[in-house]
């Protein structure tokens, strides 16, 4: 009877210390959800902030500021536009004008 009292309370002692372990995990693990959860929240509140952001980096007068400032440009106005017309040349016109020059020197070289 004693032997079996004392398979019996080892029984209840391993039993509580699971249980105990079991309940220790559970809330370690409540608790890196809930942090898991605040972190999603935080990370979407700054790639909503960063969507704004870009939205605002992006509009027509920004890039224009940028390209007059930094850049040192400016829009095109028909006093500076340079029209330029293309008119279909025959191979027989292109050959009798390139038969007096020598072309070969001008492979490679960047205008």
């Amino acid at each position: 009877m004693m032997r079996l009292n004392l398979v019996l309370l080892l029984g209840v002692v391993l039993s509580a210390l699971y249980l105990v372990n079991l309940q220790y995990e559970s809330r370690r693990l409540y608790s890196e959800l809930d942090r898991a959860k605040a972190q999603a929240t935080r990370l979407t509140t700054e790639n909503e902030r960063l969507q704004v952001e870009k939205r605002a980096q992006a509009t027509s007068a920004r890039v224009e500021r940028l390209a007059r400032s930094e850049l040192q440009m400016r829009a095109a106005t028909p006093a500076i536009t340079t029209y330029v017309t293309h008119s279909p040349v025959s191979a027989a016109t292109v050959a009798s004008s390139n038969s007096g020059r020598d072309v070969s020197g001008l492979q490679g070289r960047q205008p």
